[in-house]
């Protein structure tokens, strides 16, 4: 994908540093802790396991890895060996995780390829992420921190769109039907013995399902099942949208490991032309 210096001038990209979330510090002289999936599993008065707390779980826009040619212009995605004399971005592990996250694209049916391969191909112009909007879900991932109770459970998200929320009631009530189609949807949990189970329905189409133009429609469910092993979560969803998809995509799963850095107030979303835009540093993206 290349943009002349002119539409470059027009394109906007999200700029937004999440602060790094580290692991324990341990004591000079102490005994090396237990690996952090074989630690016994802390558990509510409920009996349920306990998922509080700030969650390590990488996010940002890998996508992004623009280079400039010896024409001027700049490829913004697939770079590598794209044109002679272009200017490789710094050395990261970004590009493997790219390579392996495009084949992991959701199917679609055969008559909304076309329209896939457009968005895929103006993704700088198309994608709502890089207007500043709410990721929707899968593709806003897990949550970076969860507040649990008996009968609810809160994801807060740092993202490179900014802060967002949501408040899942775990107490065997219905989906709602009076509100509005949003990007994170309508949301109800269970548990199904020590896993979190997490429907939502009720979205907007104004999000894409992950990056490369993998849109969908209102008609978008997805299932989110969280499973606490010592100090890790086990995050798999699954994005169903019979309509547009040939069959329900699930995403690799993600892991969660719990870190004593709290959130904070992310900086704001501001769209900036791309040319600002050094290299992923930032923005290292699992998806």
């Amino acid at each position: 994908m290349k943009l002349s210096s002119l539409t470059l001038a027009a394109a906007a990209a999200t700029l937004i540093c999440l602060g790094p979330h580290g692991g324990r510090a341990q004591s000079a002289g102490a005994a090396p802790p237990a690996p952090p999936a074989t630690r016994l599993v802390p558990r509510l008065p409920d009996g349920h396991p306990d998922l509080n707390g700030t969650w390590d779980n990488g996010s940002g826009i890998d996508f992004i890895q623009p280079q400039t040619s010896a024409d001027g212009s700049v490829c913004i995605a697939g770079c590598q060996g794209a044109q002679a004399g272009a200017v490789p971005p710094p050395p990261s592990s970004a590009a493997p995780r790219q390579a392996a996250a495009a084949s992991n694209m959701p199917h679609y049916r055969p008559e909304f390829l076309s329209r896939v391969k457009d968005l895929d191909k103006r993704q700088v112009e198309t994608d709502p992420v890089l207007r500043c909007k709410n990721p929707g879900l899968p593709r806003i991932g897990p949550p970076d921190k969860i507040v649990q109770q008996s009968n609810q459970v809160v994801f807060l998200y740092d993202d490179v769109s900014g802060a967002f929320w949501r408040i899942i009631p775990i107490d065997g009530r219905q989906h709602r039907t009076d509100v509005d189609p949003s990007y994170l949807g309508d949301s109800i949990g269970h548990w199904e013995g020590d896993t979190l189970v997490v429907d939502a329905n009720q979205f907007n189409d104004d999000s894409w399902l992950t990056d490369n133009g993998a849109f969908h429609t209102a008609d978008l469910r997805v299932t989110e099942k969280l499973h606490r092993v010592g100090d890790i979560i086990e995050y798999q969803a699954v994005a169903e949208d019979p309509k547009v998809l040939a069959e329900p995509w699930k995403p690799k799963m993600r892991i969660l490991k719990l870190t004593h850095n709290e959130l904070v107030e992310p900086a704001s979303c501001v769209d900036q032309d791309l040319k600002h835009l050094v290299d992923d540093s930032h923005h290292a993206n699992p998806r």
